[in-house]
């Protein structure tokens, strides 16, 4: 049975209630739908780099965004890599948005097939490894690491989230994530995409939990600021087997804290910054317009006539500012044109 070893460090128990004060003080604030949408645009293109390059993708964060945005038809590993990641975050993401997140093995399945899809082997892409691995040193090179055997793997999963779903209402859940975080990259259950999976079944648990933050929530940003110091925190050094019984979390869950609270002041320093930007601010209208799309994936101009009083080429105009502060697209002509999320 696993039964992780911590204790609620005075560091760790502060770190909580530091995170705790700045979520409450986001949640009474009032954004507008253009602000909201540009930061999430920024925190997948922060996320799909910083997790990338933490593997050791050596893509620059404006070829990260060139990418995102061209989505190239002829792409080399490095860039498919990206663009599968931010696959896979924005399918998480709308997963979360429609409530229809289960946090169990087969999304994990799922997130890992999509992150390695055409980059290994199809027989690895989607399943629990059935073959030894072991873990570099990314300095080195050398190996570091001997994870758990491939015949208990499946056990080790079962136990993690057994683990997980007995504790989501008795542990709190930042303490709960983190425990998750590290535990599963100890396991390292796939041939291939353990860290990148590792890290948005993470964030797909805090939002499961209450802590959606997801869509402007970057904690992979603060991991890459010092690769180093995350594998140091995250990993082991030796033989699975010799160190089990010793292995400690406090330590990470400190670290781990620390890099939530690192994102959420960047994130709230963002949003106070763009709050008094006045070319940000939009009217009621155009949050609904936002607001419809995010529901439905799409709206139209005759959807848009039913939301509000505003005659046609006011509603133009609308979708005209949209689309030229790069929140919306128009896709189609005449009266097939409708407008979606850029």
């Amino acid at each position: 049975m696993f039964k992780p070893k911590y204790i609620i460090s005075s560091r760790l128990l502060a770190n909580i209630k530091r995170i705790t004060e700045i979520i409450t003080n986001l949640n009474n604030q009032s954004f507008s739908g253009v602000i909201l949408a540009e930061m999430e645009k920024k925190a997948q293109e922060i996320s799909a780099f910083s997790s990338t390059s933490i593997e050791g993708n050596p893509l620059p964060l404006t070829e990260v965004k060139r990418i995102l945005k061209t989505r190239p038809e002829h792409i080399r590993d490095t860039e498919r890599e990206v663009l599968n990641y931010n696959k896979a975050l924005i399918e998480l993401n709308r997963l979360i948005s429609n409530k229809k997140q289960v946090f169990d093995l087969s999304l994990i399945l799922k997130i890992q097939k999509t992150i390695t899809k055409g980059l290994i082997e199809d027989y690895h892409c989607g399943h629990l490894r059935q073959e030894p691995v072991f873990v570099n040193n990314p300095k080195t090179r050398q190996a570091a690491y001997l994870p758990p055997e491939h015949s208990e793997i499946s056990a080790l999963v079962k136990e993690l989230f057994d683990y997980v779903n007995k504790n989501e209402n008795v542990i709190d859940s930042l303490i709960l994530a983190g425990i998750f975080h590290k535990q599963f990259v100890i396991i390292h259950p796939f041939i291939d995409g353990n860290g990148r999976t590792a890290r948005l079944a993470t964030k797909a648990l805090l939002a499961k939990m209450g802590l959606n933050t997801f869509n402007l929530f970057s904690f992979e940003n603060y991991y890459n600021k010092n690769v180093s110091k995350y594998f140091q925190e995250v990993g082991l050094i030796g033989n699975y087997y010799e160190i089990k019984d010793r292995i400690n979390f406090t330590s990470w869950l400190e670290y781990f804290t620390d890099g939530i609270i690192d994102e959420l002041l960047r994130v709230e320093k963002e949003l106070v910054r763009k709050t008094v930007s006045p070319k940000d601010k939009l009217k009621e209208y155009h949050d609904k317009v936002i607001s419809y799309i995010k529901k439905h994936g799409y709206i139209s101009d005759r959807d848009y006539a039913k939301l509000t009083k505003r005659a046609k080429p006011t509603r133009n105009l609308d979708f005209r500012k949209l689309i030229e502060l790069g929140i919306i697209e128009r896709v189609g002509k005449g009266k097939a044109t409708y407008y979606k999320l850029k």
